[in-house]
């Protein structure tokens, strides 16, 4: 398969970027996205060239690392899956393939195609966790009774990686679906009451200030995330919100 790809370059967080064009030949279609680049890269190396930064980690889809904006869909065009398990059998002999990193600025490019999504993290930070009693008289979590239908809605927004491709998929780079995810995680199990309300204010405050923009009400964001996260979460972290505020 012989492939042309434009691949976003820039030397830095401060440095000007540019489209950079690379042909590529010899592509399997078993290949994986990420195997691709790194034929790419070891073709640059070899020339005396700068190989593309990319982020990755665990290449099974679960570290949400493996950030690139593809052909101008986040993580390609296989829905539900992340790059790293994209395969180019998804993708022709002589197709372009235009590979960019998220755009968001709350989430500045540090290199190439990786960006900085530490904001993410300073989002859970603000309050995505619970008290846990360490004292010996601790109560083991499978004697709560749970509510089977909570249980697998906790467990599934549990299930969001972080990636960000929910922002890079909306115009108006909200977070709104990963940090109502964050919330609904704690928010539907009895843990999770105790920090309920400073949780939710906490965070939706942490994800003002890092700069992230309204939700939309388009449903990119479901639609482009790879762990199929529900809109639900965002309409449950509003009702949290808005009794949050009523306690307050």
């Amino acid at each position: 398969m012989k492939l042309t790809l434009k691949i976003w370059r820039q030397a830095g967080p401060e440095a000007k970027g540019k489209m950079v064009t690379y042909p590529l030949d010899g592509i399997d279609g078993d290949m994986s996205f990420l195997e691709m680049m790194d034929i790419l890269n070891e073709n640059l190396i070899n020339q005396g060239e700068v190989p593309v930064e990319f982020d990755h980690d665990c290449r099974e889809g679960i570290c949400g690392s493996c950030n690139m904006m593809i052909n101008g869909q986040p993580h390609g065009p296989q829905k539900l899956t992340t790059t790293c398990q994209l395969h180019m059998r998804k993708f022709n002999d002589g197709d372009t393939i235009t590979i960019e990193p998220w755009r968001a600025a709350a989430f500045p490019v540090i290199k190439d195609l990786i960006v900085d999504r530490s904001s993410f993290d300073r989002i859970q930070q603000a309050g995505a966790y619970v008290s846990v009693n360490t004292s010996g008289n601790t109560q083991d979590a499978n004697s709560i009774p749970i509510k089977k239908a909570d249980a697998d809605e906790a467990f599934h927004s549990a299930t969001c990686i972080g990636c960000g491709a929910c922002v890079a998929a909306c115009k108006n780079a909200s977070a709104m679906l990963f940090t109502s995810a964050k919330v609904s995680q704690y928010a539907l199990l009895p843990q999770g009451e105790i920090e309920a309300t400073d949780r939710v204010m906490n965070m939706v405050r942490q994800m003002d200030i890092e700069g992230f923009g309204n939700c939309t009400n388009t449903g990119a964001c479901m639609i482009e995330c790879p762990k199929g996260i529900k809109l639900e979460n965002i309409a449950r972290m509003n009702r949290e919100y808005l009794k949050a505020e009523t306690l307050g």
